[in-house]
């Protein structure tokens, strides 16, 4: 299945999202906050072993997940990657915010399990992952 990042700064949202996704077969990275996922990322890159999706909170210490996204997106190693936000913040501004920073998809918490899987499975297909 695919590799994916998640930079989440709630310990039982990112263990709920690790153990669901894990149980599903995919390979979980996990980063408590922006910058940490985007340093994680750039280890990635450079060791040639890119994650196929990378879920990142939008409001966390240390870096947002839009700045995180942002630097993301201006790096070589890393511009391609597919990056989508969980976030409660629903509102029209906050979603536009996060596809103008490079996002390809952006998920409203709270989600159910199943919608969270079958959202995930959608964007890896659509990425070719």
């Amino acid at each position: 299945m695919a590799k994916i990042l998640i930079a989440e700064d709630e310990l039982d949202i990112r263990n709920l999202i690790t153990f669901t996704l894990h149980s599903v077969g995919h390979e979980i990275i996990a980063a408590t906050n922006g910058a940490e996922a985007l340093e994680k990322a750039i280890e990635m890159a450079e060791k040639n072993d890119l994650p196929d999706l990378i879920l990142m909170d939008v409001r966390m210490p240390r870096m947002t997940g839009y700045e995180a996204c942002k630097n993301m997106k201006e790096n070589p190693l890393l511009a391609n990657v597919p990056v989508a936000f969980l976030s409660a913040k629903g509102q029209e501004s906050e979603v536009k915010e996060g596809f103008e920073v490079g996002a390809i998809d952006y998920i409203i918490k709270p989600f159910a399990i199943d919608q969270l899987i079958n959202k995930i499975t959608q964007i890896l297909q659509q990425v070719g992952a």
